[in-house]
């Protein structure tokens, strides 16, 4: 069938452009459907990720529960080193220095915490910090324990790090700093915070507040003449 002189004329229109901003046009649409089939096969790629690191993740509780270090410690290594990008990896590494530390391995519970601090995001680096320090309370490196909660924390972990501190100046035989600690975790903690009670204790058996336990009472009076 023929063409009439204005489609004729459409062609032409058509094809110019076509040759001026042909490949331009193909580029750019081979650029936005590969850019949409690597946006699907990346998150496709992280859903497989995250379901075998959970499995994995589960297989570690259960040996976790059975007081089994050896097999929590090597399934939280396959975690980091596998799939270090999910949520599961900053996770096992907390569960993994749980049980080293009651398996008494305190140097691979250090070395998980520390990984956990590396990799972790800021809740789960809070975390570590905090147990961290509690390790290094165990082994009596006080320095090194105040020295990781010096650092920055999430607002609502202000609380346990002045708890923290205060047992490590008790540790370290200064019941004023402890006090003045233990004190400002009081302050910070919620009302309905059950840790407040054991906390209140330790401040209670240090002679309570500090402005309690510097207030000295009154000289007597001398008797009169």
């Amino acid at each position: 069938m023929a063409y009439d002189l204005e489609e004729q004329e459409q062609i032409a229109t058509f094809k110019a452009f076509w040759g001026s901003y042909g490949n331009l046009i193909t580029w750019v649409l081979i650029v936005v459907l590969g850019g949409y089939a690597a946006y699907n096969f990346w998150n496709s790629h992280q859903r497989n990720q995250a379901a075998e690191a959970s499995g994995l993740y589960d297989q570690m509780l259960a040996s976790l529960q059975a007081n089994d270090n050896a097999k929590v410690q090597r399934i939280a290594g396959d975690i980091e080193s596998k799939f270090g990008g999910t949520i599961y990896a900053p996770m096992a590494a907390l569960g993994a220095a749980k049980g080293a530390f009651d398996a008494n391995d305190l140097k691979t519970a250090k070395a998980q915490l520390q990984w956990a601090i590396d990799h972790g995001d800021e809740e789960y680096k809070s975390l570590a910090k905090l147990r961290l320090a509690g390790v290094l309370l165990d082994e009596k490196a006080y320095d090194q324990a105040l020295a990781q909660l010096s650092g920055e924390f999430l607002p609502q972990y202000k609380g346990d790090v002045a708890d923290r501190k205060g047992d490590i100046y008790a540790a370290q035989n200064k019941p004023a700093d402890a006090r003045s600690a233990y004190q400002a975790a009081l302050d910070a903690m919620d009302k309905k915070n059950p840790g407040r009670q054991l906390v209140q204790l330790k401040l209670d058996s240090l002679g309570g507040s500090t402005a309690a336990a510097d207030a000295k009472p009154a000289p007597a009076a001398a008797p009169a003449a």
